[in-house]
């Protein structure tokens, strides 16, 4: 499993130590990854899913996972993200051409 954000993409980042005799070491940036159940609204269903606590922040902002999953840009969502994205457009699609 990779250390990656499944709603934002967000990932590991790369740079250096530096001590005060300006010594370089590699070191890693791990993102904050917690693991979530979100529910989705329109298909009633619950989904666990490993996110960053700034991904979280922003589905919260946005009003919900269904929200920000209709907002955010397939390139960047993985593919659990992408495939739940693509149900979501589906079903509130067929939901507005019934009403």
């Amino acid at each position: 499993m990779s250390r990656m954000c499944e709603l934002t993409g967000k990932a590991v980042l790369v740079g250096n130590n530096v001590s005060h005799a300006n010594n370089r070491t590699k070191r890693r940036f791990l993102p904050n990854l917690c693991q979530v159940t979100l529910i989705s609204d329109v298909l009633g269903q619950r989904y666990r899913l490993r996110v960053s606590a700034a991904a979280l922040r922003s589905v919260e902002h946005r009003g919900g996972l269904d929200a920000f999953l209709i907002k955010a840009s397939e390139n960047e969502l993985s593919m659990r993200a992408r495939l739940l994205r693509r149900q979501i457009v589906k079903k509130s699609a067929e939901a507005a051409v019934a009403a």
